[in-house]
């Protein structure tokens, strides 16, 4: 199609649709590979919390269906993951068919680089955060009270706080962007530093469990890609506010 002639809204829309099938069969396969080992799945993912149990304790499920659903939304979250690379480029292909070269270029990057620091938070969340977590809250058990979590409940607890610290390493390409686009300098940033600090306390007070050492280790994080967006804004978005 030559460049600047728009399609008509119903290709579009056919399109979507091919492309929203398209990803629906990957997280349908997805699912069913995770399903079929589910067990060792979650056994990566308790393996935080297995390590500051006393020996010989281990997790319980207290509802006749609890471990079953559990390990139904556990396969259907690792079955996003599996097809993120699929939903990805059928993302890229519906959306870089509307776009100018110029655009394309400055999007693939963008894709790539978000993809990549949400892994890396989310990884940094499990070998970083977890540990230290889950040996705070264990210190919590005692002669009259036991620790026990349970399969559901400690599920919820991990995919949110996963989710939490992939989507805060998205900082450095939001900040970078809005840069590049115009929309804030700087200046602004740097003027801004101590509310943003506040802000990150805030924030990581809502994201995480309620207590202090989760909130601090999501915090300094936090701190460190903001300088770091400051860095991506100077460079990548310095044209926009040369004068």
């Amino acid at each position: 199609m030559p460049v600047g002639e728009k399609l008509p809204f119903t290709i579009h829309l056919e399109e979507l649709r091919s492309r929203l099938i398209i990803c629906s069969i990957a997280v349908g396969l997805g699912f069913c590979i995770c399903f079929a080992f589910k067990e060792k799945l979650f056994d990566i993912l308790r393996m935080p919390l297995l390590s500051v149990l006393p020996e010989g304790e281990t997790f319980i499920f207290t509802g006749v269906a609890e471990a079953f659903f559990t390990y139904l939304k556990m396969s259907f979250i690792a079955g996003l993951i599996v097809a993120a690379p699929v939903i990805i480029i059928e993302f890229w292909m519906f959306a870089a068919s509307g776009l100018y070269p110029k655009e394309k270029r400055m999007l693939g990057p963008i894709v790539i680089l978000s993809a990549i620091f949400f892994l890396g938070g989310a990884l940094f969340g499990y070998y970083g955060v977890f540990p230290f977590g889950f040996a705070f809250f264990q210190a919590f058990a005692n002669e009259t009270i036991r620790f026990m979590p349970s399969v559901s409940g400690y599920l919820s607890f991990a995919s949110k706080l996963l989710l939490a610290f992939g989507l805060v390493f998205e900082l450095p390409i939001v900040i970078t962007g809005l840069a590049r686009l115009g929309i804030v300098t700087v200046d602004f940033f740097r003027k801004n530093r101590k509310y943003a600090i506040l802000l990150f306390f805030v924030t990581s007070a809502i994201l995480t469990p309620p207590d202090v050492t989760t909130q601090i280790m999501m915090s300094i994080p936090l701190m460190l890609l903001y300088e770091i967006s400051i860095s991506g804004a100077l460079l990548f978005g310095k044209k926009r506010y040369k004068g």
